[in-house]
């Protein structure tokens, strides 16, 4: 098995476990810290055991092989095709910009600006605890957080490239790029092996994670679902 099968479950099986909260085949992030969560298998008991997890009207994000299927007692909110996808490029080059943005380290200080940058671009969940996951990377303008970029999810030898977003008024100008290499650079530093998550419909986003060196390795099936209230 490949560490990025099931790359949920075996992030919270393996070197994120001390975040995990876990029942039977199922676990999930503690939720201040992510709304991602996973199970062993597909399956009825494996979709059991993730609802006892769960409060009654909770939601989960599920990484599929898959599209998703009804099953008793969720309800599905959004799915969508997302691709996964690994740099297989070589040592990722310094980055050169005419920019003079300068990169800063992110923390529980940069929580609340970083929950807004990641409300208004939606680059997936991010709650109040996600930035203790791993490095969190931003720039700034005028004092104000306008674009960042972190780590995610851990698995052996593999580390997630997560919250790649940039505020619409300061597009254009490759801090995507900038933030992107810098977690790659530190991923690679480590001899792990960067690897990302993004929407099929995101053509801009996967374009610039092409030109990264990053590769389709396979296509899994975002579901966000609700536990019923019943």
């Amino acid at each position: 098995m490949h560490p990025l099968d099931n790359v949920v479950w075996t992030a919270l099986t393996t070197r994120q476990a001390q975040l995990a909260e876990s029942l039977d085949q199922a676990r999930r992030f503690v939720p201040e810290i992510s709304l991602i969560g996973g199970f062993l298998e597909p399956t009825s008991r494996g979709y059991e055991s993730l609802a006892a997890l769960l409060n009654p009207g909770q939601t989960v994000n599920l990484a599929l092989d898959a599209p998703y299927e009804p099953q008793p007692g969720w309800k599905l909110i959004f799915g969508t095709p997302m691709p996964q996808m690994v740099y297989q490029g070589a040592e990722v080059p310094p980055s050169h910009s005419s920019s003079d943005a300068e990169i800063v380290e992110l923390g529980a200080a940069d929580v609340p600006e970083m929950m807004q940058l990641t409300a208004l671009t939606k680059p997936g969940p991010f709650s109040k605890r996600t930035h203790e996951m791993g490095a969190y990377l931003g720039i700034r303008s005028n004092g104000k957080l306008i674009a960042m970029a972190g780590e995610r999810m851990r698995v052996p030898d593999h580390t997630e490239i997560s919250a790649v977003c940039t505020h619409p008024e300061h597009s254009g100008h490759g801090y995507g790029r900038i933030l992107m290499k810098e977690v790659m650079r530190r991923i690679l530093s480590r001899g792990e092996t960067p690897f990302l998550h993004v929407r099929e419909d995101n053509v801009r986003a996967i374009e610039l994670y092409h030109r990264l060196g990053f590769v389709r390795r396979v296509l899994l099936h975002l579901a966000v679902l609700r536990k019923d209230a019943a």
